[in-house]
């Protein structure tokens, strides 16, 4: 398996899993993709679900994650799998369970890792196969990433206590929940850097974009990413996606469609990959918050960025999103894989202009056949009133962003095809909005008890690319 840049890096050499695994973005700024999505037949489906039904959801891993790492010993990836995912780090044996709700929906639980969120499923395998990598090459690495609110614990708490890693972490001040900073900047350990900087979400993607562009930079201070520009985290999350289509049907020609709430495009992304492996998986609904970028480009053909001051600050703030870093994949799959009509794209008329616009292209008017995504938003009212309901009519609380996704699905189940939406969170990690609308405080689990009265270990930092390289020079040393 040789991978490829969204803007056309040379054809020859083609990097393997191992070198992007460490590079997060590729040299001219683009997204690393495989060169073709492996395709899983029906006997390989059969595979699968055999897999996971007599050795579980590490193994089932192992098979996936290995078509796209097949530099990376068959033996060694079932190892590192069999350690992110066991009932010490998830707490259930299950890892991924499903939940029939009412109205033909399905609720795939996907945040029972160490943080309470989706993220984990993802973080827990990246933290191996960095370890793992690092060791064989005897190197060491500075991971620089961005959080909205759950990647950043995620990928800390996945990272913590790795010998040859490093993690600076840029969240947007003030702007994720009390419980979200806490369990961030609760951690007092060296290698894992909190940084709150002036701005919003994607003021701190930018951030990290910026100073990987820089790579001179980058190769002096060995910087890697975890945020979903990395293919490795992405392709791990691909797992769960199988692994909820095998939990909720008995067949293997049996069709499902999953609703994905999303603002960086990467969780959908994964999904993306499956149906395009062969997964049956018939419609990908995308969910966004008042923060619609991809719901209007899904709609419309227009992709169109916000200003920090149109980035609405919301009750499922991992979503305050403008900016989606993975997004850039998909248009790149949509166009045929034309790295100069991507690049003209993302590196001409986005900086320029603010936006691009293909409504009027062949393959946005092909895009529901031929990828099957279609899209909607939904308010705080929305939210509030989807977390009632799935109480009342079911006993199950379900966090803010869930909620999103619970809304949006409901626009567009179809007879006959269970509709999954993807859990994002615990609903702990959301109390406030939680308790305004059902009236009653989430339950708390026990590891998280009084953390928000710990003390932080957090540094301020100015929206500024120089400041945050003065910063990560100071911490790794020249």
């Amino acid at each position: 398996m040789r991978y490829v840049s969204t803007r056309g890096l040379p054809d020859d050499p083609r990097p393997g899993f191992s070198d992007i695994l460490l590079e997060g973005l590729a040299p001219d700024g683009g997204l690393y993709l495989p060169e073709a999505y492996p395709y899983a037949d029906a006997a390989t489906l059969a595979d699968w679900r055999a897999l996971l039904a007599t050795e579980g959801y590490a193994a089932l891993a192992a098979a996936v994650v290995g078509l796209f790492a097949d530099d990376v010993p068959s033996d060694d990836l079932r190892v590192l799998c069999e350690r992110a995912y066991n009932a010490t780090v998830f707490a259930t044996p299950d890892i991924v369970g499903v939940t029939e709700l009412d109205g033909g929906l399905w609720l795939a639980h996907l945040s029972d890792g160490p943080t309470a969120a989706f993220k984990d499923l993802a973080m827990q395998l990246l933290g191996q196969l960095f370890e793992y990598e690092l060791e064989r090459r005897g190197q060491e690495l500075n991971i620089l990433g961005a959080t909205s609110g759950d990647t950043g614990s995620a990928a800390e708490y996945a990272m913590l206590g790795l010998d040859r890693v490093r993690v600076f972490m840029l969240t947007p001040a003030g702007r994720m929940t009390p419980f979200q900073q806490a369990q961030m900047f609760s951690l007092d350990d060296p290698s894992i850097v909190n940084i709150a900087v002036e701005g919003v979400f994607d003021d701190c993607q930018d951030l990290v974009k910026a100073v990987a562009s820089d790579l001179a930079f980058k190769q002096r201070y060995a910087l890697g990413a975890v945020n979903s520009i990395n293919w490795a985290r992405l392709v791990a999350q691909v797992v769960y996606y199988i692994a909820a289509w095998l939990r909720v049907t008995t067949a293997n020609d049996e069709r499902v469609s999953f609703c994905v709430p999303t603002g960086n495009f990467g969780n959908i992304m994964a999904g993306h990959v499956a149906r395009m492996m062969g997964v049956p998986i018939d419609t990908l609904v995308l969910a966004t918050n008042e923060n619609n970028v991809l719901d209007e480009f899904f709609r419309t053909g227009v992709y169109r960025v916000r200003s920090a001051t149109e980035t609405h600050a919301t009750s499922s703030p991992s979503m305050d999103i403008s900016k989606a870093s993975n997004f850039e994949r998909f248009v790149f799959d949509l166009l045929g894989r034309d790295a100069a009509r991507v690049r003209e794209l993302f590196a001409v008329r986005l900086v320029a202009d603010g936006f691009f616009d293909l409504s009027g292209t062949p393959e946005f008017a092909s895009l529901r056949e031929r990828f099957g995504f279609v899209s909607g938003s939904s308010t705080h009212a929305d939210r509030l009133a989807g977390i009632a309901d799935v109480w009342a009519r079911d006993g199950v609380l379900v966090d803010p962003h869930t909620a999103d996704g619970v809304k949006v699905a409901r626009e567009f189940v179809a007879p006959g095809v269970p509709m999954i939406v993807t859990e994002t969170a615990l609903p702990v990690k959301f109390a406030e909005t939680i308790l305004e609308a059902t009236g009653r405080e989430p339950a708390r689990p026990a590891r998280f008890a009084g953390i928000e009265d710990l003390p932080r270990h957090v540094i301020d930092l100015p929206n500024d690319t120089d400041a945050l390289k003065a910063l990560i020079a100071a911490r790794v040393g020249s």
